[in-house]
């Protein structure tokens, strides 16, 4: 019975740093959003340089983090076939068809 309740502890430990390792992007992206607002807005950072290197480098840490948490799901989904792919559904359908002829 030990075994099964330290199976179920590692489970959890591994989701716990999944969530983490979402989370970290979130912040990222949501500092880059941040960024780009206080660009838009004149509040400067004496850190940058320019307004202008401001609201890039806001601007590709939001695309960073939106594009690892979307590639996160997408791959999850493809694992699981969660994907609808209509081109490949409509080629299929054809497949069937033509075989019932």
């Amino acid at each position: 019975m030990y075994k099964v309740e330290n199976i179920y502890e590692e489970i959890i430990m591994i989701r716990i740093i999944a969530v983490i390792i979402l989370f970290i992007p979130g912040v990222i992206g949501a500092l880059g959003i941040k960024l780009m607002r206080d660009a838009l807005f004149s509040d400067f950072y004496p850190i940058f340089f320019h307004i202008g290197i401001q609201f890039v480098i806001g601007f590709i840490m939001f695309v960073a983090g939106l594009a690892f948490i979307g590639g996160f799901l997408y791959n999850r989904d493809k694992k699981k076939n969660l994907l609808n792919n209509a081109q490949y559904l409509d080629k299929q359908a054809k497949e069937n068809n033509k075989e019932d002829k």
